[in-house]
């Protein structure tokens, strides 16, 4: 009798901890919603990189670290999922820099913007990211002798990176990050929805909603 006891208490408290969970992540989807009605510069910032056309009714922010592994597997994914969708899909890029050090390919990425590289570098960044990024612990100095793939002039970029504003780019992104709750790489929003559970599939059906409740009448 007590042995089902037990096992009685112990499902109604799983059940109690994933209906909490399931309410908190409600209340927060909802909060986090409201802001991108009211405060929308908090998801786009006038520096943000993006990927698509500016017509696109379906907004796709991503909060990343160049030194993250996920980032980098899940990058060519979400660049699949813009081109099955032309037109359709912006991209926005934001930084939420965790690794140590990581804020130094940030700064590679925004001195390369300033010679219209920002892309090839960051292809290059996250094709090479096993050798200077392995097992999450940066070695900043190893990333040079691979970005001559994305032809950048590299003395500029050494000049370029060292510029005060951004750092306080990053440091605008970083306080982004943290008021809409994001802890870890990749963090997604659509139109303002946050993924509330991480992966591909869930991706996939958070845009695929935003753009049938925009583009499928």
């Amino acid at each position: 009798m007590r042995y089902i006891i037990f096992i009685v208490a112990a499902i109604s408290l799983v059940f109690a901890f994933v209906f909490a969970s399931s309410f908190y992540k409600g209340q927060q989807a909802q909060k986090i919603g409201g802001m991108a009605k009211e405060r929308a510069e908090i998801f786009v910032r006038p520096h943000s990189q993006t990927y698509g056309s500016d017509d696109a009714k379906v907004y796709l922010i991503e909060f990343m670290d160049p030194a993250c592994e996920t980032c980098s597997a899940f990058f060519p994914f979400v660049k699949q999922i813009i081109a099955a969708n032309p037109g359709r899909i912006k991209l926005v890029l934001r930084y939420a820099p965790f690794h140590d050090g990581a804020d130094y390919f940030v700064k590679i990425l925004e001195a390369a913007k300033k010679q219209g590289k920002y892309w090839e570098t960051l292809d290059v960044m996250y094709a090479t990211q096993p050798y200077w990024a392995s097992h999450h612990k940066p070695n900043p100095e190893l990333i040079w002798q691979f970005l001559p793939k994305a032809g950048l002039d590299l003395e500029k970029i050494k000049e370029d990176m060292n510029d005060p504003a951004i750092r306080q780019l990053i440091e605008q992104d970083l306080a982004d990050a943290k008021t809409l709750g994001v802890t870890k790489t990749p963090g997604f929003f659509v139109n303002g929805k946050p993924l509330q559970t991480f992966g591909d599939t869930q991706l996939i059906e958070l845009i695929d909603s935003e753009i049938r409740a925009n583009y499928v009448k």
